[in-house]
């Protein structure tokens, strides 16, 4: 099916209710996931720690979202982001909304003069879009092969990374 017509573009506070809808309709079958995904993207915005937040809209509906949020990093290498979560609602998924907003939000990175940007993610999705499993960079008790940085300067920072303390809201 060809989409009739994705919009991506930022988040506007009308979009919230809808963000979270399709949030909870995209991880609710995902067996990795602890289901608090929407809680994350709230606590990311009520800290203000949303760099960028943009939405994928088909014929005028919300139907995906993309969230990036500065990241930590213990060597105390700046301007880094962490990508997370990604959704798309499950009737638009394999039509390459996800991969939209990712590129769309890697190239605004860029934009805010970002350094890299990393992510916890599935191993075979996250490779075309650059990203790589490295040495010397870890996320906590994260498996390396569903770690994944994105350097756009060519340099890979060393150490652990610590994402926002958002991603611990659960409710």
């Amino acid at each position: 099916m060809m989409l009739k017509k994705l919009l991506i573009r930022d988040e506007t506070s009308t979009d919230f209710r809808a963000i979270s809808e399709v949030t909870i309709a995209a991880f609710e079958k995902m067996e990795i996931s602890n289901h608090t995904e929407q809680f994350i993207i709230e606590a990311l915005r009520s800290a203000k720690a949303l760099s960028v937040s943009l939405v994928a809209e088909v014929d005028g509906r919300v139907v995906g979202h993309i969230a990036f949020s500065p990241v930590t990093i213990s060597d105390g290498t700046k301007d880094w982001y962490g990508l997370g979560p990604v959704s798309v609602h499950p009737d638009f998924q394999r039509q390459g909304i996800g991969k939209a907003l990712i590129r769309e939000g890697l190239s605004r990175l860029k934009d805010l003069k970002a350094k890299g940007c990393c992510l916890v993610g599935h191993p075979q999705y996250y490779r075309q879009f650059g990203f790589k499993n490295v040495k010397g960079l870890v996320h906590g008790d994260v498996p390396p092969e569903v770690f994944f940085v994105l350097s756009f300067d060519g340099n890979i920072p060393q150490g652990n990374v610590t994402f926002h303390e958002a991603f611990k809201a659960n409710g």
